[in-house]
């Protein structure tokens, strides 16, 4: 069965620009250091998958694109990388911590603003939208997925 998930980025590090100027449209998503949204990518994600690509962190937080993952889960070549800025140092090869999935960008559309959503009551029990929130992967239910969707295309 097909999911859903909302994944932030910090568009200063990977844009939905970024994702839709990338061969094929498509990225590893690294650099995911909360066990929760590890867990995320790592049990629930599926290839095929629908990702809703949120800028997070900007002056203009919101949904800006539609994504979809685009391969299983493996081991996030960052938390390797000594003097990186995702570095793990109990992270071994034989035992990695940390997971990427390869997000392909779909649609770049016009920006859905937090404030909006937060204003649409079909959306009031999105994680995303809850108090203290700050999970960078969430699942999104397909009720939520089809009212963001159809949003972004008006």
């Amino acid at each position: 069965m097909k999911q859903y998930w909302l994944m932030k980025s910090e568009p200063d590090e990977v844009s939905i620009d970024d994702l839709m100027a990338a061969p094929k449209h498509t990225l590893p998503w690294f650099g995911v250091r909360n066990y929760q949204a590890r867990n995320f990518m790592r049990d629930g994600m599926k290839v095929g998958d629908g990702v809703l690509f949120y800028h997070s962190s900007c002056p203009q937080p919101g949904v800006a694109g539609i994504a979809e993952v685009a391969s299983t889960a493996y081991p996030d070549h960052s938390q390797f990388e000594e003097g990186g800025k995702y570095f793990d140092a109990k992270a071994t090869r034989e035992q990695p911590r940390w997971i990427s999935v390869d997000v392909q960008g779909l649609q770049k559309t016009a920006l859905l603003p937090l404030a909006e959503m937060r204003q649409m009551a079909a959306l009031e029990d999105m994680l995303l939208l809850k108090k203290g929130s700050r999970l960078s992967i969430t699942p999104v239910t397909p009720a939520q997925w089809d009212v963001i969707v159809e949003r972004l295309k008006a």
